[in-house]
């Protein structure tokens, strides 16, 4: 600790009936903060070098403890073990500089090589500390961090970006990265980074956008804790918790799985689908609600959604086998459109087949032996949900609107057209309406369904539709439809009888 007291007590005893008094008086060392090395940046750095304690954290020493678990805290000694020789743009990542806050000149180690501003210290994103410690009562002196991100500016973006390390740069060609949702429908914790930090219990009065009424987007620091945390790579919450409260991801891809009275269509449902808890039961049929129709929430899979969408792979030159570009996973694609070097793209509307997209997830994660063969499964679980889906509904004017037949084609839309009530009564849930949930859920209908091409759960997709069919045949006297879709139908439920693997501990069989 930074108080190294002398104590001197003075004390006389005196003899009467009220007991005694003690004086004590306490002698500082030194003050809890040295001169910056830097005096014009004003950046104190460390306060004792060899303990790694900062100079912030002789106040803030819960930020301090955990602070010195994650990277950040031996950023200089990680560098120094490289075999190449870093540069001096290097060195500028690795210390206190003003890369990361607001100082905009050269500043900290790039100005003076002191020890003092080794490592990824407090004051690398919230910036110089000197006149925070010299009067820490005055508000306005408080250094603070940002929770918003450029991809150049004083975040996050300022060292993870480039080729080397490209977060941010693939952060923002992800959903994450766009301006918040402002409608009062679509403004809660999961379309604005601050109230999503609010919801979570997470303390978020101290950072520069805490008084603007502008929406922030999901940002680094909305799932990562920049002071360290517990989980793996400073998360919030973990990513390989099955819980759906404590799961990172599925705390905003889990808000409606199943149809409700008045909202009958699917909103961010992925966790229900890959947990096998998603999705309008026909009444009288037996499918597993828990989690026995999912691979992907197997022990081939413990990372859950990060498994898949959160994967680094390094691109080399096929020619000359030269590094081009690591790929973080950031732009939480799990198999993203590759360009002619192999480098992700914010593309979507590529083939999905290697070599134009990877499926490098499917083979890491342990579940298939090649992109090859993840591609062809990938292939065969959609064309067989889609096969279903048309039986159920064809969007045909592409409106994500069922319309009488013949706008729209299948089932629901010969429904809309002789039994409308079936459809448009948003208090009764009837086979119409949770059929219309499933198309839109497990298809690619609709722009807030699962959206994962049938590959969270195939068997719980393929189920359910087929289980639609039948009910909807029964219950509105519909035509039986083809051969081919009754056999899918009868395989697909089927296979959702008997295939029920244990959550987490069966591992998918991997193709030979």
């Amino acid at each position: 600790m930074f108080h190294l007291r002398a104590f001197v007590r003075f004390a006389f005893l005196a003899l009467v009936a009220s007991g005694c008094t003690t004086t004590e008086i306490v002698y500082r060392d030194r003050e809890p903060f040295n001169a910056p090395p830097d005096a014009a940046s004003g950046l104190l750095g460390y306060y004792n070098v060899s303990t790694k304690q900062t100079t912030c954290g002789n106040c803030h020493v819960g930020h301090q403890a955990r602070w010195k678990t994650t990277k950040h805290a031996m950023a200089h000694q990680t560098l120094k073990n490289l075999n190449t020789a870093p540069t001096a743009t290097c060195w500028g990542c690795h210390t206190v500089t003003e890369r990361g806050n607001d100082l905009t000149t050269a500043a900290g180690w790039n100005v003076k090589s002191d020890s003092a501003y080794q490592d990824v210290q407090c004051e690398a994103c919230h910036g110089p500390g000197t006149e925070h410690v010299q009067n820490p009562e005055i508000k306005a002196k408080v250094p603070l961090a940002r929770v918003a991100m450029t991809v150049d500016g004083a975040s996050c973006a300022a060292c993870h970006s480039g080729s080397h390390h490209p977060f941010a740069d693939e952060w923002k060609a992800s959903a994450h990265s766009k301006p918040a949702l402002t409608t009062s429908s679509c403004s809660g914790a999961c379309h604005n980074g601050k109230t999503a930090l609010i919801a979570w219990g997470v303390n978020t009065t101290n950072y520069v956008e805490r008084d603007s009424t502008a929406h922030v987007p999901t940002t680094c620091a909305v799932c990562h804790d920049p002071h360290g945390s517990p989980n793996t790579a400073m998360l919030r919450f973990p990513i390989d918790n099955p819980d759906p409260d404590q799961n990172l991801c599925m705390k905003c891809h889990m808000r409606r799985g199943e149809p409700e009275p008045g909202r009958s269509t699917p909103h961010a449902p992925q966790g229900f689908v890959v947990l096998g808890t998603g999705g309008y039961r026909p009444a009288g049929v037996s499918i597993d609600t828990l989690i026995g129709l999912t691979t992907h929430a197997s022990v081939a899979n413990p990372r859950l959604c990060a498994g898949c969408h959160v994967n680094r792979f390094t691109v080399t030159d096929p020619a000359s086998g030269n590094f081009v570009f690591n790929a973080s996973g950031h732009s939480f694609k799990a198999v993203p459109c590759l360009d002619a070097q192999g480098k992700p793209t914010a593309d979507e509307s590529c083939a999905y087949s290697p070599p134009t997209r990877s499926f490098k997830s499917c083979v890491s994660a342990g579940c298939h032996a090649t992109e090859a063969i993840a591609a062809g499964r990938l292939l065969g679980a959609r064309n067989e949900i889609e096969l279903l889906a048309a039986q159920i509904w064809t969007d045909l004017n592409a409106n994500q609107t069922i319309d009488a037949a013949p706008t729209d084609g299948g089932y629901l839309a010969i429904i809309k057209r002789d039994l409308p009530a079936e459809l448009s009564n948003p208090t009764v849930i009837t086979p119409a309406r949770g059929a219309e949930f499933n198309v839109k859920t497990f298809a690619e209908r609709y722009s807030n369904g699962d959206r994962s091409k049938g590959v969270h759960n195939p068997f719980l997709a393929r189920a359910l539709l087929g289980a639609n069919i039948n009910e909807l045949r029964t219950r509105y006297a519909l035509p039986a439809p083809p051969a081919a879709i009754r056999a899918l139908v009868e395989q697909s439920l089927q296979a959702a009888a008997v295939r029920q693997p244990n959550f987490l501990t069966t591992r998918h069989v991997s193709e030979e």
